[in-house]
């Protein structure tokens, strides 16, 4: 019998992720206040453009937590970190440069994470790459935020040492910077909407759990099969519950076939259950359950994308996608809280 469903690897970057989370609700309180405290009508622009950016950035990051689907909480010593800047940030002990200056170390520490997670996702598995593509967006513009607050901070600094303006070109050197920036690693970007649709979202799922399935059958290592099926079940029993709780109903009037989806799901579920209840010691009839759970999985995936989604796509305009897809996050996310409890 898999005896447990988590694996240390995964956890660590989940907490990894959680930080990143916490971390990125600071940058934007802190941004707030910098805005606030900004007489510069030019500094006021470049932060209310990180605002924004950050804003988006956030939903970005839950929505790679929650298709990531291990849920954590961030370290202590995050969370300890983030209440002292919050204090620096809202004092008056800092001035206006120092208070820039620690928070593009801030935005250092985000991007390295975010660095980070990539690099890990590289070595525990496939899986966890296709789950966080959205972070590449996070990380491009934390870097780009890193450029432009150095010239912040000489304008800034400039101005308290001397009173003065620093000489012309610093907004030149900084959009240079980006740009070479973006020339070496930019063609790796992968942009997203701010907001991705349910037919987006659901797609997402579906090509996590294709690599799932092809990082069982590369294996033969029972420590192996037993992580990577415990991140299958997970995610094909969140999904399915999620489907259900919220696409199906709304499509039902337009779909004629519902029933089918609801039924083939149902057997899934079944069919996760006994897989569950076998050892993975017992490679061959394991994967051989698993080669049978595929098949029914890959027939279901077809009907969604190839029937399913042009009913949507024909019924829902892209907002009532997006905020369908903003109701099933959220029910994923209580879902993933529920089994991990």
């Amino acid at each position: 019998m898999v005896a447990t469903l988590e694996d240390t690897k995964r956890q660590a970057i989940g907490m990894k992720l959680a930080d990143m989370k916490a971390l990125q609700n600071l940058l934007i309180t802190n941004e707030q206040l910098l805005i606030n405290s900004c007489n510069d009508s030019e500094l006021c622009d470049r932060f209310r453009d990180m605002l924004e950016d950050d804003r988006k950035n956030l939903g970005v990051l839950e929505t790679v937590i929650i298709q990531y689907g291990v849920q954590s909480e961030p370290k202590e010593t995050t969370t300890e970190m983030i209440k002292e800047v919050q204090k620096l940030m809202k004092g008056s002990e800092l001035t206006m440069f120092e208070k820039v200056s620690q928070h593009e170390l801030l935005k250092h520490k985000q991007t390295m994470a975010g660095l980070l997670v990539h690099k890990a996702a590289q070595v525990v598995g496939a899986d966890i790459e296709a789950a966080i593509i959205p972070l590449n967006t996070v990380n491009f513009e934390n870097r780009a935020h890193q450029e432009q607050l150095k010239g912040v901070m000489e304008i800034l600094g400039v101005r308290e040492l001397t009173g003065k303006d620093p000489e012309q070109g610093v907004w030149a050197r900084v959009q240079d910077a980006m740009a070479a920036m973006s020339g070496i690693i930019g063609g790796a970007v992968t942009r997203t909407k701010d907001e991705m649709n349910i037919t987006e979202i659901i797609t997402m799922d579906h090509r996590k759990v294709d690599t799932l399935f092809m990082e069982i059958e590369k294996t033969d290592s029972p420590q192996k099969l037993q992580e990577f099926f415990g991140q299958l079940y997970k995610d094909l029993s969140v999904h399915a519950e999620a489907e259900e709780q919220v696409v199906y109903p709304a499509i039902r009037s337009y779909y004629s076939d519902i029933q089918e989806l609801y039924d083939e799901q149902a057997e899934m579920k079944q069919m996760l259950a006994h897989i569950k209840a076998l050892s993975p010691g017992a490679t061959a009839e394991f994967k051989a359950q698993i080669e049978q759970l595929k098949t029914a999985v890959k027939a279901h995936v077809k009907e969604e994308e190839n029937d399913m989604f042009p009913q949507i796509r024909r019924n829902f305009s892209e907002a009532q996608m997006e905020q369908m897809a903003t109701q099933f996050k959220a029910a994923k996310s209580t879902l993933q809280q529920e089994m991990a409890g």
